[in-house]
């Protein structure tokens, strides 16, 4: 195991397309449900246990070997808004050709052929992070922090929050990404002796509906 490799994966310059998406805070400021550094901590934290949880566990599952086909299938049936999914899956395109230049690996070489146009971006990130030698609370890790990173650096553009304000959520957050990684890292080993149906299925329904929302926007600054 590599800890280096868990940073690079983990480093919001990784070229993996994240940048481009805000995790839902472009529609939570329009709405008026992220306001400043105390209401971005409330989404956060609501984000990290529901949507996080999952893709951290989904990740989990996808770096201990699960089948990717049934993981992505598991991911689709977790992800009821068809903006959401079709990000999740351009994300997962976009990662997978980085992984593949960064990590070589048949493994994911199979599943680019398996999904031409994306699986759902925590699949690839467990699938990634088994190819740099992490292991499955590394990729846990690396999705539950991406729940949160993403909407906190998005919500500095368009608010103008101060960076030191939104690094300081992120930092108070910090034992919750604790929890949510080991309960997720738990998870995908329960569903490695069962099956992938015994995966969180926490849901966040004000965020689907903004997603929905958001994708009808004339202009935007993040594409989800």
């Amino acid at each position: 195991m590599s800890r280096s490799a868990l940073l690079l994966l983990a480093d919001g310059r990784f070229p993996a397309g994240g940048h481009a998406h805000s995790g839902g805070a472009e529609a939570a400021v329009g709405d008026g449900r992220i306001t400043g550094a105390a209401t971005l901590a409330e989404f956060c934290r609501g984000r990290l246990h529901t949507t996080g949880l999952v893709a951290a566990s989904l990740a989990a599952a996808a770096c201990l070997g699960l089948d990717v086909v049934e993981l992505d299938a598991a991911a689709d049936a977790r992800t009821p808004s068809p903006a959401l999914r079709t990000a999740a899956r351009k994300l997962g395109r976009q990662l997978t050709r980085a992984a593949r230049a960064t990590w070589p690996s048949t493994e994911l070489d199979a599943l680019a052929g398996k999904f031409p146009k994306g699986a759902h971006q925590p699949v690839v990130l467990g699938l990634t992070a088994r190819a740099a030698g992490l292991g499955a609370l590394d990729a846990a890790y690396c999705a539950a922090y991406e729940s949160v990173s993403g909407p906190a650096s998005a919500t500095v553009r368009l608010l103008s929050l101060d960076p030191f304000d939104a690094t300081g959520v992120l930092a108070r957050l910090a034992p919750d990404v604790d929890r949510v990684a080991d309960l997720a890292a738990e998870a995908a080993g329960r569903a490695v002796g069962q099956s992938v149906d015994v995966l969180p299925a926490a849901s966040a329904p004000l965020s689907e509906i903004g997603a929905e929302a958001h994708a009808d926007w004339a202009v935007r600054l993040f594409a989800s």
